[in-house]
């Protein structure tokens, strides 16, 4: 459990570090583990804005967590996108009601192009 927890730290950072960089490509369990380090951080601000003295301080930082995020999560996405072969401007796609979030998702969990492709050398294999 301990190592677990430390790969989601060290893939959430690595993508952090990288929070404005929309070139290049990023394999799914980078891309996933930041995806799932966010909502554990989203779950726990939405429990604790429930606290009737704290809540509306923990209202506001879970505010500012979500705009502090809001780049790094796309760059994420567009080199998540760019892994599978697609531009990263497929994200536009959630603006779909309803659907397109969820097209946006399962373009994410597809396997990445083997090898080198238009963005940049397969991720799986870079040092």
């Amino acid at each position: 459990m301990e190592s677990f927890i430390n790969s989601l730290l060290i893939d959430y950072f690595k993508v952090l570090k990288k929070f404005s960089v929309f070139s290049g490509r990023s394999n799914r369990r980078e891309f996933w583990l930041f995806v799932l380090c966010n909502l554990i951080i989203g779950i726990i601000l939405s429990i604790l804005t429930n606290i009737p003295l704290l809540g509306k301080l923990f209202y506001l930082v879970s505010i500012l967590y979500s705009l502090a995020i809001l780049v790094p999560s796309l760059a994420a996405g567009s080199r998540r996108l760019h892994d599978t072969g697609r531009s990263g401007f497929f994200q536009l796609l959630i603006l779909i009601p309803g659907i397109g979030a969820v097209i946006v998702l399962v373009l994410c969990a597809f396997e990445g192009t083997p090898g080198e492709n238009q963005y940049g050398p397969d991720p799986r294999h870079e040092a």
